[in-house]
């Protein structure tokens, strides 16, 4: 079993996935080089965002994957930003089709954080500080709580130009009010196994939340049933 992950963030992403993938998945080994690739073994590429990371570094990640040989799953992760998740997976499917770009020997999983990958990462109740007393987290929790509200469904706070960069603070904002920081280049605590622990948690006791983050999890499970 051996996956090319080809994932959007120049930093966050780059860092997180495969400290999650240690956890979830311990029996899949990263490699340096994608043709390092032998038995249950992982390449992870960062495409520096969007849209790059389609027009770009998806057909090469195909070319490089049909050259190899060895892989069983092409998994594309981007953010959906300011559109949907199926107009995202539209999107890299329409590019296929119009320039004929097909895998000979393995399969493409499209992994769509809605709205970003910052999104997944409010759904952690254990970081939600009860009754903040101080601005901004006080005016975003009143706009919308995202201990009891899914985040993939959180809007826009009219301060800010994306969904992405108000999702970003208000995790940074959760963050700071338990005295630990967070930041692209420095994701600290999502890192760590408990973190990722209570955002399964969270979507076990509310199945209907971060639809989006259960489809990475489903994939890590059908992969690990194959190890």
């Amino acid at each position: 079993m051996n996956i090319y992950f080809l994932v959007e963030g120049k930093s966050t992403e780059r860092k997180v996935y495969p400290a999650w993938l240690a956890h979830l998945l311990p029996d899949l080994k990263r490699v340096s080089n994608y043709n390092d690739v032998v038995n249950n073994n992982y390449y992870l590429f960062s495409a520096n965002g969007y849209p790059s990371i389609i027009y770009e570094h998806l057909p090469n990640a195909i070319a490089d994957i049909n050259d190899n040989g060895n892989y069983n799953y092409l998994v594309l992760c981007l953010d959906a930003e300011e559109v949907t998740v199926e107009y995202r997976k539209q999107e890299i499917n329409d590019l296929l089709i119009t320039d004929n770009y097909t895998l000979t020997n393995a399969q493409i999983v499209i992994i769509v954080q809605n709205r970003c990958f910052e999104t997944w990462c409010l759904g952690n109740k254990k970081i939600y500080t009860k009754n903040p007393s101080d601005n901004p987290l006080l005016t975003y929790t009143r706009y919308y709580d995202v201990s009891a509200n899914c985040p993939e469904l959180m809007g826009k706070y009219p301060d800010f130009s994306t969904h992405a960069q108000f999702h970003e603070d208000y995790l940074i904002e959760l963050f700071r009010a338990k005295k630990i920081s967070y930041s692209k280049s420095n994701p600290g605590d999502v890192l760590k196994l408990y973190y990722l622990q209570e955002l399964m948690k969270r979507v076990q006791n509310d199945p209907t939340h971060l639809l989006s983050f259960q489809s990475f999890i489903q994939f890590c499970n059908i992969i690990k049933s194959k190890i």
